[in-house]
């Protein structure tokens, strides 16, 4: 049995290891303007058991993607300091809880690159989410 399992091991960590490359189109093309600076791939799990929500987000040169009004998400990003800085490692935050939901936001911002894992699992991301709402299209009711 135990030699089953090992010889099934590498089949399955290379199914593990695997990605579904069509949750996400990419970054667009450099076009006349040039180079997409802020561009954003966000996936939210709403933590209910359905499936994830992947949205895109270019915000320059032009505002696009896959929001309904990506104009306004930009606007709302942009007017906000840093908006996809992490929360510092020794920030006190108050223990409550404000729900399963988690997200996922990658690409760039204002030409950095972004690597961001958000949930609701205290004050301080719970607040963190709350600035973020309008990249995170999710029914929190």
């Amino acid at each position: 049995m135990r030699r089953a399992v090992l010889c099934l091991l590498p089949l399955l960590l290379a199914g593990c290891a695997a990605q579904d490359d069509t949750a996400f189109p990419g970054p667009p093309e450099p076009s006349s303007a040039g180079p997409a600076e802020s561009f954003l791939q966000v996936e939210v799990d709403p933590g209910d058991g359905t499936p994830a929500v992947a949205h895109t987000l270019v915000c320059q040169p032009e505002p696009s993607g896959t929001y309904p009004d990506p104009a306004a998400v930009c606007d709302q990003l942009e007017a906000t300091a840093d908006p996809l800085a992490p929360l510092p490692a020794d920030q006190v935050c108050t223990e409550q809880y404000g729900g399963p939901q988690t997200a996922r936001v990658t690409g760039r911002w204002a030409g950095e690159d972004v690597s961001l894992e958000l949930a609701r699992t205290n004050g301080c991301t719970i607040d963190q989410w709350n600035r973020l709402a309008p990249l995170l299209p999710v029914d929190l009711g």
